[in-house]
């Protein structure tokens, strides 16, 4: 320990109970007002980064600072037994709509579910997500310092060809933020113009430790993507309207982590496919958690594939949907 540390440890131990108490308010004010990070705001009031730790624990177990998760909606329990022996789940998480129609509501309600479900998962030091309007929802509802220090890996590529309005690729950055930890990203994009440019780029060392790195992610997530206009793919200038409609008639639902697939989960275009930068759909169904998260009609069609095919454990979507996929599986059981 240098000279410099040693003398900011013994300052902090030597603190009395109201210099403690007044060092926890400006700690925590910098972190949970000011949005500083550790490192910031151990700079500014001269601790290390350990001791701004600690004050913000202790600020939290003493009651200084409160962190109250409220839930926003409503769940379906029974919903979500039947989802779960239906389709051999480990979970599903069904929010209760109050109103029809409302596809921003029901996608703030479903986001604040999934943040509220990894939340209560036991600490990892590695998560996997994906990116785009579903997954960046769940990210802003995350709670402070929900998982300490987590490494959060991007799985699909996200490097945008076109700027969307609102900005959906930095998902891995919002969770990292959120919990104090690292994000890893993948910098390429989605969906290359050549095979072999996906060759070549996965073959680079640094593309292949961050592919590497979320094979191994025990925990993973990732939004259901749908086969519309306005889709991440279509805006980010990876896939034209006109190759989305090509999609569409070969038989494609939507995508999974940049992958299109049809109602059985297979991938639709192979030759697509081959372009594709990520994770591997195969390499979702292993995982001690496989989140995936839809909410709203036009996602039911990709929500059935993913769980047909196996590739999540955990579902959270949205009462309506719910019944959809329930009613089609006894459709085709019958």
């Amino acid at each position: 320990m240098s000279s410099d540390s040693l003398d900011r440890d013994v300052r902090f131990r030597s603190l009395s109970i109201e210099q403690r108490e007044l060092l926890m308010i400006q700690a925590a004010k910098r972190y949970y007002d000011l949005d500083m990070t550790i490192g910031e705001l151990a700079r500014e009031l001269g601790l290390t980064r350990w001791q701004a730790r600690r004050l913000l624990n202790d600020a939290r177990d003493c009651g200084i600072v409160r962190i109250e998760i409220v839930p926003r909606t409503a769940r379906s329990p029974d919903l979500e037994s039947r989802l779960q022996r239906r389709f051999g789940l480990r979970e599903a998480v069904v929010v209760r709509e109050q109103t029809d129609d409302d596809e921003a509501l029901a996608l703030d309600s479903v986001a604040q579910a999934a943040a509220q479900f990894i939340t209560s998962l036991r600490p990892t030091s590695l998560i996997g997500v994906s990116w785009g309007r579903t997954m960046s929802a769940v990210a802003r509802r995350l709670p402070p310092l929900w998982n300490e220090g987590v490494e959060v890996v991007l799985l699909n590529g996200a490097m945008n060809i076109r700027s969307p309005s609102t900005r959906t690729n930095n998902t891995a950055e919002l969770f990292a933020r959120s919990a104090n930890g690292a994000a890893t990203l993948l910098p390429v994009p989605a969906i290359v113009g050549h095979a072999a440019t996906r060759l070549a780029l996965e073959q680079d060392p640094t593309i292949a430790t961050v592919l590497a790195l979320g094979r191994r992610a025990p925990v993973i997530c990732f939004g259901l993507g749908a086969l519309a206009p306005d889709s991440v793919l279509v805006q980010s200038g990876f896939i034209t309207t006109d190759e989305q409609a090509a999609l569409k008639a070969k038989g494609a639902v939507g995508d999974i982590l940049s992958r299109y697939v049809d109602p059985s989960g297979d991938i639709v275009d192979p030759q697509l496919d081959a372009r594709t930068i990520g994770l591997e759909l195969r390499y979702c169904a292993d995982r001690e958690f496989s989140i995936g998260v839809a909410a709203g009609a036009d996602k039911h069609a990709v929500a059935r594939a993913a769980l047909k095919a196996r590739y999540l454990n955990v579902l959270v979507t949205d009462d309506e949907t719910a019944r959809f996929l329930l009613e089609e599986e006894r459709v085709h059981a019958t």
